[in-house]
C-alpha cells in the first residue's frame, strides 16, 4: 500500500498531546464522533494533515450499506454536497502547549496498515500521549457522573491514572478500533489511553408503549466529565464553561422527558426505577484538590453571606 499518511506541518511546541475519535460503533452520546468536533470548533483548530481513505474502506455489504457509504446531499436533484471517508488531523495551541485533535472514519480492511498511518503521524509529530474517545450505552442515572473506564498501553501508566478517577476496564468480548490500537501502541512504548463514557440509556420495551426506550444521543456531560479529566491531566487551563453549561442544560432536559413520561406511562414507576438506579450506582467522581478548595471556599462564603 502507498504512504496514505499526509502531514504538511509540524507544531513547533514542547509538549504535544493527541486527542483521538472516530465515527464508529463505540460511539455512545457520540462521545467518540462529537467531542473532537467540537473542540475542533471551539478552539479553531488548523487542519494540518490526514490519512487518505484509499483501501480501508468497502463500499457494499449486503444489509450494512448505511453504514458503509459515503454520504451525499441532494439538492432538486443536484449534488450539493459528496462527504466521502475523511480521517484528518487539527492543531491547536493552549497556553505553550499543543493538542492535536484527530477525527476519523473506523476502517473496514487493512486495519494494520492504517494503524501504522496513525502511529507514524504520532511518532512525526513527536506526540507524547494519546488519549482516544469511546462511549457505550447503560442503564446509568442521568443527574450523576459519568462512570469513565479506561485501558492504557505501558504498565507504568497504572499508578498516575488512578489519580483521575477512571475504573480500569475489565472488558471481554468484540475490540473497538480504541483498544485494538492499544496493543500496537504498546509494542511502539507510545503512552496511550482510552477513555470510555457510560451514558444513559433506558429500556421501555416491555411497557407495550410507543416509547420503546431513552437514550442520550450527544452526552455533553460525559463530554464534560472527560475534558475536566484532560484539562487537568495535562494542565491546558481550558475554560470549559461552556461544556459546563451544556452539561447542566442536558439533566434539566432529561428532567422535563421524565416528568412528561410519569404523566403518560404511570405505570412504569419511574420514580421507584430511577431510586434503584441511583442505589445500585457506584459513583466515582474526579475532585482535584483544586476543585475541592474551591467548593469549600464556595460553601464558606455562602454561610458568610446567610
Amino acid at each position: 500500500m502507498p504512504d496514505v499518511l499526509k502531514l504538511w506541518a509540524q507544531p513547533d511546541v514542547d509538549e504535544l498531546y493527541l486527542i483521538a475519535g472516530w465515527r464508529q460503533w463505540a460511539d455512545a452520546g457520540s462521545i467518540s464522533s462529537g467531542l473532537p468536533d467540537y473542540l475542533i470548533e471551539q478552539s479553531r483548530a488548523q487542519k494540518i494533515g490526514e490519512i487518505e481513505s484509499n483501501g480501508f474502506y468497502l463500499f457494499q455489504l449486503p444489509g450494512a450499506h448505511h453504514f458503509l457509504r459515503p454520504e451525499i446531499k441532494l439538492e432538486d436533484g443536484y449534488r450539493k454536497e459528496l462527504r466521502p471517508h475523511r480521517n484528518e488531523f487539527h492543531y491547536a495551541g493552549y497556553h505553550g502547549k499543543g493538542m492535536i485533535i484527530f477525527l476519523g472514519d473506523e476502517p473496514h480492511l487493512n486495519i494494520d496498515a492504517y494503524a501504522d498511518a496513525f502511529f507514524g503521524a504520532i511518532k512525526t509529530l513527536g506526540v507524547k500521549r494519546v488519549i482516544v474517545l469511546g462511549g457505550v450505552y447503560g442503564t446509568v442515572p442521568y443527574d450523576r457522573d459519568r462512570t469513565i473506564s479506561t485501558v492504557y498501553s505501558l504498565p507504568r501508566m497504572k499508578a498516575e491514572l488512578e489519580r483521575y478517577a477512571l475504573r480500569f476496564s475489565n472488558y471481554e468480548g468484540g475490540v473497538s478500533i480504541g483498544s485494538y490500537l492499544a496493543d500496537q501502541a504498546e509494542r511502539e512504548n507510545i503512552e496511550y489511553m482510552t477513555l470510555y463514557g457510560f451514558v444513559p440509556a433506558y429500556d421501555f420495551s416491555q411497557s407495550n408503549l410507543s416509547i420503546q426506550g431513552l437514550r442520550i444521543d450527544n452526552d455533553f456531560r460525559a463530554w464534560y466529565e472527560i475534558m475536566r479529566r484532560l484539562n487537568f491531566m495535562f494542565e491546558l487551563g481550558l475554560d470549559l464553561s461552556d461544556l459546563a453549561r451544556k452539561s447542566d442544560e442536558l439533566v434539566a432536559s432529561m428532567d422535563e422527558k421524565f416528568a412528561e413520561l410519569r404523566q403518560k406511562a404511570p405505570q412504569l414507576g419511574l420514580d421507584d426505577y430511577l431510586e434503584r438506579l441511583g442505589e445500585e450506582y457506584e459513583e466515582l467522581s474526579f475532585m482535584p484538590l483544586d476543585d475541592v478548595w474551591a467548593r469549600e471556599l464556595n460553601d464558606i462564603l455562602s454561610d458568610l453571606e446567610d
